[in-house]
């Protein structure tokens, strides 16, 4: 009889990795277009940069209202914590000065490059601490939290989209 290695059931640290995956892919293909130089590759890094903060705006938001607040009262070394929500500021000012561009020039593909920095360096505190804390907790319901996170992150992509009509 083979042996079979049993998977933990998709948690709310699952879903929010699959969101990192996402977006690292997507700064990729961002670098992808600014070492490509073609014509059309400013108005692609322009759509592809809000595609990016519309992500990263809805993550952040999850992680806040749903994710952190969850943790704090479950784990007592909040630390890591205050250091992720600081973080998000950060994320948000990038996001920001990114909406306001005018055009995608250099200054707008130096600030994608920053953020997704600043994201790679988040995403590896999350994987290797914040999601390792989590998953360790005693009374906190990861595979509930999924479906919580899931909801809320459908309803803010639906009102991002509708605002961008």
């Amino acid at each position: 009889m083979p042996t079979t290695t049993k998977r933990a059931a998709p948690d709310a640290c699952s879903l929010l990795d699959a969101d990192h995956r996402k977006v690292k892919k997507m700064f990729g293909d961002y670098d992808a277009l600014v070492r490509s130089k073609t014509a059309s590759a400013a108005q692609k890094k322009r759509e592809l940069a809000a595609e990016i903060c519309m992500e990263l705006t809805v993550h952040v938001r999850v992680e806040e209202e749903i994710f952190y607040p969850a943790l704090r009262g479950a784990i007592k070394e909040t630390e890591l914590l205050d250091e992720a929500e600081v973080e998000h500021g950060t994320v948000k000012e990038l996001i920001a000065q990114l909406e306001a561009a005018t055009e995608a020039d250099d200054m707008f593909d130096a600030k994608v490059k920053v953020l997704g920095e600043y994201i790679d360096h988040h995403v590896k505190e999350e994987r290797n601490d914040i999601f390792v804390k989590a998953r360790a907790a005693r009374g906190l319901d990861l595979v509930g939290m999924r479906g919580q996170l899931a909801a809320r992150k459908q309803e803010l992509m639906d009102e991002l989209a509708g605002a961008t009509v």
